[in-house]
């Protein structure tokens, strides 16, 4: 179905009037309103100035107000993506000056009576039989989830008063705006200024209101106009649907348990977002989902009414999911999880995360989710991203393009719910001529190789330093007068960056021998915790370009024999067919009857 779009410029009267037929309605998954007592002053003031000089009943001037973004949600209200600040500001103007108005209008003005009638339709519904003023039905309600300015806004907007201790921003901008009008009246001598500002508000204010037929359509409108500050992420939709279909007593803690997550995944230098996107690809596999277009987040748990958002078991799994990266970034152990302090399973997960693109991650989070529980696992799991790192990293040797994994990846994450020791049956899995790709390799492939060969040796103990660079033994920058006459200039360039004149170096001590020849940089590198720097520091001679050679030779031979030690592992592991868990089945069930398989 086409997607449809609606711009038609309107003016505040026209557009708070459609209010009447289609209410506005600020989503649970907004954030509360935030517009200071400065951006009021600045809005009011502007409007003023725009009145005195091309506004008011005698002039045709116009002032623009924005645009408005919203779409037609399934209750028939103007669900507001974008400009809520706005609009909830013009409702508060217009209240404040209605409040005021009434008193004027009860004392016979003529004016004053016009523009109150004028303003009833733009925040209340009007009986259609008698048309009187129903205050409690109003145009404008904020759903934002745990925010009690909600009902203090619905209150200001049905009494007409805010309470002048408040500290919230409802009430605040509303007697501001109160003040601000109260006193263009005072210094309105001729008494039609006023008038004329009012008039300039309800019909020369205009909005641009983009009106889109759903939420998707609306919310990427919105994320491409948006240049103000952050943009609703897919993870407040989300937090919202959850939210709303929650009974009273669940959602406090729901609320709670997604304020934990938040914070913990932050600190862990990742998203909620992110978690959802993790979550997703052990869903698809779940759902024996193996098509390698990989539809957005958003619209993938919004689908069939939100189901998959719905489940019970989701909060819990993406906090599983995080506690992972914990140990893996931010080398956190938990207590009767043995694996999370071994320390072959953690350098291969830090080899594996200097992997070039985050396929490598989908696997390890359903490997993990699936079988974390189980007695075997930290045996399995170290076997399994032996296996991992060493068929991704062979492929990427050859071809450093996330399609050359993307399709084996994802029938990988498949088979992994099946079974401990899944088919690792990638296309472009090949070691032949593996020794001469590991000597040349490209440069986004050399952290991962640096890894492998620095945690290969047996003084390295501990994980890497955090902060280290790839460290060229021989530098970058050398005099031509170093070497004979028949090396040229293209072949030393070259050898310089093969593989066996590299190494990891703390950024600190990188700084310190910065290019200095070898035997002043062996001074920096004695002080290195890193096993294979430190032991450069022993080297006998001058480093030479021949010496880049052995050491290529030597690396390659290593890492194919690591490599080979990995496929052997894996080859002789007792393969244990997974048994579905009872949450499996019924989510394989549910999806089977929505059509999913």
């Amino acid at each position: 179905m086409a997607t449809t779009i609606s711009v038609n410029k309107q003016t505040v009267k026209e557009l708070l009037g459609t209010g009447k037929e289609t209410p506005f309605v600020i989503p649970e998954y907004q954030r509360p309103y935030s517009w200071t007592k400065e951006e009021v002053q600045v809005l009011f003031d502007d409007l003023w100035e725009f009145t005195e000089r091309k506004g008011g009943a005698e002039q045709n001037g116009t002032y623009f107000l924005g645009s408005i973004v919203s779409y037609k949600n399934d209750n028939g209200e103007q669900e507001i993506i974008d400009g809520q600040q706005r609009i909830t500001t013009l409702f508060l103007l217009l209240r404040a000056i209605y409040t005021k108005l009434q008193d004027s209008a009860g004392k016979s003005d003529e004016k004053a009576n016009f523009f109150v009638k004028e303003i009833e339709p733009t925040i209340w519904r009007i009986g259609k039989l008698n048309g009187k003023v129903d205050y409690s039905n109003i145009l404008l309600e904020s759903k934002v989830i745990r925010n009690e300015g909600n009902e203090i806004l619905k209150d200001i907007l049905k009494t007409g008063k805010a309470d002048a201790k408040a500290e919230d921003n409802y009430s605040i901008n509303y007697l501001l705006l109160q003040k601000l009008f109260a006193d263009k009246i005072a210094s309105d001598i001729l008494g039609t200024a006023v008038y004329n500002f009012v008039y300039a508000i309800l019909n020369q204010a205009i909005l641009l209101p983009i009106t889109a037929d759903d939420q998707d359509t609306a919310l990427t409108i919105f994320s491409t106009l948006n240049d103000r500050g952050m943009p609703l992420s897919d993870a407040d939709i989300f937090k919202a649907k959850i939210y709303n279909q929650l009974s009273n007593e669940e959602k406090k803690d729901f609320i709670d348990q997604w304020k934990n997550l938040d914070e913990e995944a932050n600190n862990t230098n990742e998203t909620i977002q992110q978690l959802f996107y993790y979550y997703m690809f052990y869903l698809r596999a779940l759902e024996g989902n193996i098509d390698t277009t990989i539809q957005g987040v958003r619209k993938y748990y919004l689908d069939e009414k939100c189901k998959r958002l719905f489940e019970k078991d989701l909060m819990h799994n993406l906090k599983v999911i995080l506690d992972m990266w914990k140990v893996i970034k931010n080398h956190i152990s938990f207590e009767n999880q043995a694996w999370s302090t071994n320390q072959e399973i953690l350098k291969t997960l830090d080899t594996l995360s200097s992997y070039p693109n985050e396929f490598w991650k989908y696997p390890v989070i359903i490997f993990y989710l699936k079988y974390y529980k189980t007695n075997t696992f930290e045996n399995d799991f170290i076997v399994f991203l032996h296996k991992l790192a060493e068929v991704i990293f062979t492929v990427y040797l050859e071809f450093s393009t996330v399609s050359a994994i993307k399709g084996d990846i994802i029938k990988l994450n498949v088979d992994i719910l099946k079974t401990n020791k899944p088919n690792f049956n990638f296309k472009y899995y090949k070691t032949q001529n593996l020794g001469d790709k590991i000597k040349e390799p490209h440069s986004k492939s050399v952290r991962m190789l640096l890894k492998m060969i620095a945690y290969d040796a047996k003084e390295q103990a501990s994980l890497l330093p955090d902060r280290w660079e790839i460290e060229h033994i021989f530098p970058q920058k050398w005099s031509s007068s170093y070497f004979p006459k028949d090396y040229t200039n293209e072949y030393i360039e070259k050898k310089i960056e093969h593989i066996g004149n590299k190494t990891p170096f703390e950024k600190k001590l990188n700084i310190k021998a910065s290019n200095n020849y070898f035997n002043e940089k062996k001074k920096e590198y004695k002080q290195s915790k890193i096993a294979i720097t430190k032991e450069m520091s022993e080297f006998p001679h001058e480093w030479q370009l021949e010496d880049i050679e052995e050491r290529d030779i030597r690396i390659s031979d290593a890492i194919i024999k690591l490599f080979n030690k990995w496929d052997n592992e894996y080859k002789n592991i007792t393969e244990i067919k997974a048994i579905p868990t009872e949450e499996d089945l019924a989510k394989i069930a549910e999806f089977k009857a929505k059509g999913f398989i």
